[in-house]
């Protein structure tokens, strides 16, 4: 499946311009569709996206030929490649957001005043979301379920790597929106690869885009943070940390580390930084060391890591500012909790971080202290995800402070408006 072929930058404009408006005409459409109406059409979504799956393989077997034909690199591939266990899994997440609550319409705040007005602040749509991702598929089938499910409308835009099997996907939504009578434009891929389709999102479309989730690299974000003029849900990289505590247990430890660094390294809930506490250095550091040397992971340290196992090279100060998204991992001694914090404070992106240890003072500061998006106490960082928030999927991980943060799920692809009932009520 081949991209529009556009030479001319008009070309563009004109392309999008009316993508923007018939996602504005069908955001109007959805955001008044019934819960019914709009768990009907995920679930047609998703029996589509099954019957096309040889179409779908057959879409993403041929980007996986064009990246391995680039030198992309073995996480890359991972983010990117499909199978039918995958697919299934994409089919189900679509399906699980159908089983979510309607999180339109819901009353957020109910109260009344003396002069007798009853107010209620009621959650509504935000209108036309656009989403800017990278390699991973998967996004195309997340974000379009969810924005639908919150009565939004969706205006996509893959990375070249991805364009034919999100290309794929998109058009199996299209069809089952189609079947449940609701609009095919409520979700829509962006039908060129020519990079000026990213400028136009970012200038709002003639103001049919309300919302830009950024899903890719740091300068991916940074370039839509500092162009769009429209507001951002910003979803930094995952400089994420496991601070392993003085109080830790070394068996719970290795396998919290070895989840978070080596279940998928691809993924933007990957460890990417261990801390090791002095306290326990003795007992602790080699072990840790040893075992994700042993299980394939390249370790970058400082010289107590290095004396802990020589096979472990020496950590330069980038290192502890780098999101690997592969088996790599830097790791240091610190000497305490403070130094812990001190460390994630200054080199983190605020997205995951955990602490490991048995006493409990120790995390509730570590959870009170760590300013990241999503915070654990003997857990891997995995769990970074909206999945396994109970939120059925994400389109997303904000980083910043406003409106959503941790995983964007459908309540917070809302926003509300106040409703007011009087009886007559005029201001003296």
């Amino acid at each position: 499946m081949d991209d529009l072929t556009m030479t001319e930058g008009g070309a563009i404009q004109v392309l999008m311009g009316d993508l923007g408006r018939r996602a504005r005409k069908a955001s109007r459409r959805v955001a008044l569709a019934g819960t019914e109406d709009k768990n009907a059409a995920l679930r047609a979504m998703a029996a589509r996206i099954r019957s096309r799956t040889d179409a779908i393989l057959a879409a993403n077997a041929e980007d996986l030929a064009d990246a391995k034909a680039k030198g992309q690199t073995s996480a890359f591939i991972d983010r990117l490649i499909l199978d039918p266990e995958r697919l299934e899994a994409i089919a189900q997440a679509v399906e699980s957001i159908a089983d979510l609550p309607d999180p339109v319409g819901r009353v957020l705040a109910r109260f009344e005043r003396p002069n007798g007005l009853e107010i209620e602040r009621v959650a509504t749509p935000l209108g036309v979301i656009g989403v800017i991702f990278e390699s991973r598929p998967n996004v195309t089938a997340d974000a379009g379920a969810l924005c639908l499910k919150a009565g939004n409308a969706a205006i996509l835009r893959a990375g070249s790597e991805s364009f034919r099997t999100s290309s794929a996907i998109a058009e199996a939504m299209g069809e089952g929106l189609e079947v449940a009578g609701l609009p095919a434009d409520a979700i829509r891929l962006v039908p060129t690869r020519d990079r000026a389709a990213v400028g136009a999102m970012l200038s709002g479309l003639d103001g049919n885009l309300d919302v830009i989730v950024p899903r890719g690299g740091k300068s991916l974000v940074a370039r839509v943070q500092e162009e769009a003029r429209v507001p951002v849900f910003a979803h930094l990289e995952g400089l994420n940390h496991v601070y392993v505590h003085g109080a830790a247990d070394l068996d719970m430890a290795k396998t919290i580390v070895l989840n978070a660094k080596m279940r998928r390294t691809g993924v933007c809930g990957s460890a990417e930084t261990l801390l090791v506490d002095r306290a326990c250095a003795g007992t602790h550091l080699e072990p840790l060391v040893s075992m994700l040397l042993d299980a394939g992971c390249a370790v970058r340290g400082d010289e107590s890591v290095q004396a802990a196992d020589s096979r472990a090279a020496p950590a330069s100060e980038e290192d502890w500012r780098t999101e690997y998204l592969d088996a790599i991992i830097s790791a240091r001694v610190v000497e305490d909790l403070d130094a812990a914090l001190a460390h994630i404070e200054t080199y983190g992106s605020h997205h995951t971080d955990s602490i490991v240890t048995d006493d409990e003072e120790a995390a509730e500061r570590f959870l009170a202290e760590v300013d990241s998006a999503i915070v654990l106490h003997n857990a891997s960082t995995q769990f970074a995800d909206g999945g396994e928030f109970g939120f059925g999927a994400e389109i997303g991980i904000a980083t910043g402070r406003m409106h959503a943060r941790g995983p964007v799920g459908v309540e917070q692809l809302t926003s509300f408006k106040y409703r007011i009932r009087g009886t007559g009520q005029t201001r003296p």
